[in-house]
């Protein structure tokens, strides 16, 4: 069948479903005629699997260990479950922190940020895990590294724009104007694969339509 038919039966988008054939959690057959993929009935299941655990937020690293057998099912659900408990209980403190920083403040300017921020590192000896602040807010990162690559491919197509002028204006061999061109050509394609890899580390491994489920 084709990814159409499967996007509807799963439930879960073509990028998703692309990308899990990225990560190897699922490989359907290729038509011998045509080259396309053809999803039968145990990649449909496959993929079912695969959207319940993304959505109890087991991680893909976990979900390829499964389908190898390298873990079994209950280690994973087991250890997952104590994940969420941890996660519960970091979450419990820290509403109890903004609980608290309600009740005794009502302006930005009154909060005693040193007091609160002493109780927290506290709390964290003692294995709470807030939020790390070091790490930067993805979007931001993901913006910064698009518009360099922006940047860098609109100066190369500057540069191809001149070359090609300086041919058509003055006496150039063309085989001069090749060369000249191919590292443009070079240095554009080199920045969209690095902004591709870099994009996937920004999210961790993960599409923003993969990361749903």
């Amino acid at each position: 069948m084709k990814i159409n038919q499967v996007e509807e039966l799963v439930g879960i988008t073509k990028k998703n479903i692309r990308f899990y054939e990225e990560q190897e959690l699922v490989a359907p057959n290729r038509n011998p005629e045509n080259g396309y993929r053809d999803y039968d009935l145990n990649d449909v299941e496959r993929l079912k699997k695969i959207k319940l655990l993304r959505m109890l937020d087991v991680s893909c690293e976990d979900i390829r260990k499964l389908i190898s057998g390298s873990i079994t099912m209950k280690d994973c659900m087991d250890r997952h479950s104590i994940e969420l408990t941890h996660r519960q209980h970091d979450i419990d403190h820290m509403k109890d922190m903004c609980d608290l920083i309600s009740s005794q403040n009502s302006e930005f300017e009154a909060i005693n940020a040193g007091e609160y921020l002493e109780r927290m590192n506290e709390q964290v000896k003692g294995g709470v895990r807030f939020m790390d602040v070091k790490k930067e807010d993805v979007t931001v990162r993901k913006t910064g590294a698009i518009i360099a690559a922006v940047t860098v491919i609109l100066v190369m197509l500057g540069w191809s724009t001149a070359i090609v002028y300086a041919f058509l204006t003055e006496e150039m061999p063309v085989g001069v104007l090749l060369v000249m061109l191919i590292f443009p050509s070079v240095i554009i394609i080199c920045v969209l694969y690095a902004l591709k890899q870099r994009i996937k580390e920004i999210k961790g491994g993960e599409l923003d339509e993969a990361g749903k489920y």
